[in-house]
């Protein structure tokens, strides 16, 4: 009965909310996830802010590599951020309801931070091909304007993607149903819903999800050729097991981060399982900002030692 009166309410294009049925059916587990996803986005938060204000104020991490990882650090908490909130009231609400505007700008800014994240990795490992493989001409080839057009060109491409993506979804007439299959707004389920022709922006979010995959992973995988090469050659065992656990992390990331979108993105919509997607999607909007902390940064001796400064500051 509920969802006759639903689907009467979304006639034409004149939905002005939709229904988000978030992660689970299951109203036993709401609460006991509630607790579950709460300390993951605080988790998020203190590890990643924390990061950002580390880097920002201790002067040994001022260096491209951190300067890089900072902004990893922002765009993983702008997207965790741009859906945890949320995600967390529709544990606790009888109905997970967002507005029509509220819906369009949620996609549009986790569109934004989600599409910056691969080309940030594809910035960090170039700065690590220079660093290993051209370590005297470092600081000229990674100078500071270098490294600002490099996040600067993400930004730009990701918003104007974002904002293409946006505009294109909710130009569409949703008469369907107004039941999102999904705990937040993402294209796929708002696609499923809809009773236009998807054609275009299937294809759209097609390309520009290929796109992205490929050129940045791409970038990533012939940087790291190189360094194999590079610390392969190297006669000292010390250099080598350095460059190889700086490797190994950054691989770590980029094999998580990247086999996920691949699962989830870069297959037709008739091929989509909204439950397997959800579980995906709770992975690289959710654990993976809550694992990058700890990959990238709290096995690194600097990051250690700058947390060692600035608790004595503090103390």
């Amino acid at each position: 009965m509920e969802e006759m009166i639903i689907l009467n309410e979304t006639t034409g294009t004149g939905v002005t909310k939709f229904i988000l049925m978030g992660i689970t059916s299951h109203p036993e587990l709401q609460r006991p996830l509630f607790v579950v996803f709460l300390l993951n986005y605080m988790t998020i938060v203190v590890g990643n802010l924390g990061l950002i204000i580390l880097i920002s104020a201790d002067s040994h991490l001022q260096t491209p590599m951190y300067f890089f990882l900072r902004h990893l650090a922002f765009v993983d908490l702008g997207y965790s951020t741009a859906i945890g909130p949320k995600m967390l009231v529709g544990f606790i609400e009888e109905k997970n309801i967002i507005s029509y505007n509220g819906c369009a700008t949620q996609l549009f800014f986790f569109g934004v931070f989600i599409a910056s994240e691969p080309f940030i990795l594809s910035a960090m490992a170039y700065d690590r091909y220079v660093a290993i493989c051209k370590p005297l001409h470092y600081m000229v080839i990674m100078s500071k304007m270098v490294c600002w057009l490099l996040v600067a060109m993400s930004y730009l491409y990701s918003t104007m993607v974002a904002l293409l993506v946006t505009i294109k979804v909710f130009k569409l007439s949703f008469c369907k149903s107004n039941i999102i299959r999904h705990f937040y707004c993402d294209g796929p389920p708002l696609l499923f819903i809809t009773c236009s022709d998807t054609s275009e922006i299937e294809l759209i979010i097609m390309i520009i999800c290929a796109f992205d995959f490929i050129s940045s992973l791409l970038v990533i995988l012939i940087s790291y050729m190189f360094i194999i090469v590079t610390i392969l050659s190297m006669k000292s065992s010390v250099g080598r097991h350095k460059a190889f656990s700086t490797f190994g992390s950054h691989l770590t990331g980029v094999v998580i981060f990247y086999g996920t979108l691949l699962f989830m993105y870069l297959q037709p919509q008739s091929s989509h399982s909204f439950d397997t997607d959800n579980m995906a999607s709770v992975f690289y909007t959710l654990v993976i900002p809550m694992l990058n902390p700890l990959i990238y940064s709290l096995r690194n001796k600097e990051v250690k030692g700058a947390l060692r400064r600035l608790f004595k500051k503090i103390l």
